[in-house]
C-alpha cells in the first residue's frame, strides 16, 4: 500500500508548493510511482507541473463534493513516474459546501482510498491554513512534512501547527505522525538560520532533516515554466538539494 505525506505548515510563503512539486518529482526519477495532489484553491502545485488550470474540466474539487472518481481525474504528467490530482479555483468553495456534509473530515480519504495501492507515494499539498482542506488531507495522511522557513516568524506558528496535528490525531487519524522539518529558503551566511534550528529543535526533537534547502533564483523560476527544478536546470544546487532530500526521506522508511 502506498504512503500519504501532507506537506503542511498554515504559515504561507514558506516553499509549501515548491517542496510538494520537487519531492513528488524526485521521488518519481528515483522509480517511486508518485501522486500529487493539489489541494490548494491557488492550484500552483497544478501548474507547477505543466497542467493549465483554465482548461481542467474536473478537478480535486469533483473527488471532494460530487464524489468522482479520483482515478478518473488522475492525469499523468510528462515527468517520470508523476501524476497529479489538479485544482483549481473551483475548490475555493469547497469548505463551504463541506461544512454542511456528516463526514466533512473524511471525503478525501474516502475519496483516495480506491487509489492508494496504485501508487508508492501519494504527496499532498495542503492550503496555507488550518481550514477543512488542510484537516481532511491530515485525516486521509499517514504522516506529514513541515517546511519551515529558516526567519523568526516561522517559528510563530509552531505551537498551533502542533496544537492542530494533536486534535487530528485525537478526534480524527489516531495514526498521524510527523515525518519530518524540511529548511527552506536556507543561507549559510546568516547566524539566524542556526538560531531558528536551535529553537526548531526544541519543538521536533530528532525530526529535523539534516538536508537543507536553499535560496534560489532557478527555483523561482521553474513554476513559471511548468517544470519541477530536475527538469529545468538540473545542476543547480537545489535540484541537488530536493534529491538529497528525497534520499534522506526514503531511507527512513
Amino acid at each position: 500500500m502506498g504512503k500519504t505525506v501532507s506537506i503542511f505548515n498554515q504559515k504561507g510563503g514558506v516553499g509549501k508548493t515548491t517542496t510538494c512539486v520537487n519531492f513528488a518529482a524526485a521521488l518519481g526519477l528515483k522509480g517511486k510511482k508518485t501522486l500529487l495532489v493539489d489541494l490548494d484553491p491557488q492550484g500552483n502545485t497544478t501548474s507547477g507541473v505543466g497542467i493549465d488550470k483554465a482548461e481542467i474540466e474536473k478537478s480535486t474539487y469533483d473527488i471532494l463534493i460530487n464524489e468522482e472518481s479520483a482515478k478518473d481525474i488522475v492525469i499523468q504528467t510528462e515527468f517520470k513516474n508523476l501524476s497529479v490530482l489538479p485544482a483549481n479555483m473551483n475548490l475555493a468553495g469547497a469548505e463551504l459546501e463541506l461544512a454542511e456534509e456528516e463526514n466533512r473530515f473524511k471525503a478525501l480519504k474516502k475519496a483516495l482510498a480506491p487509489i492508494v495501492m496504485d501508487y508508492d507515494y501519494i504527496i499532498i499539498d495542503c492550503p496555507p491554513s488550518l481550514g477543512l482542506l488542510s484537516l481532511n488531507a491530515l485525516t486521509a495522511s499517514d504522516t506529514l512534512i513541515v517546511p519551515l522557513q529558516c526567519e523568526y516568524y516561522a517559528l510563530e506558528g509552531l505551537s498551533q501547527l502542533l496544537g492542530t496535528v494533536r486534535t487530528v490525531k485525537q478526534h480524527y487519524n489516531e495514526h498521524l505522525e510527523l515525518e519530518g522539518v524540511l529548511y527552506t529558503m536556507y543561507d549559510t551566511r546568516l547566524k539566524l538560520n542556526s538560531q531558528v534550528i536551535d529553537e526548531v529543535n526544541q519543538y521536533f526533537p530528532n525530526k529535523a532533516y539534516k538536508t537543507t534547502i536553499p535560496r534560489s533564483v532557478k527555483l523561482a523560476e521553474a513554476p513559471s515554466f511548468g517544470k519541477p527544478i530536475f527538469y529545468y536546470e538540473k545542476y543547480s544546487k537545489p535540484a541537488f538539494a530536493y534529491k538529497k532530500f528525497a534520499d534522506e526521506f526514503l531511507k527512513k522508511q
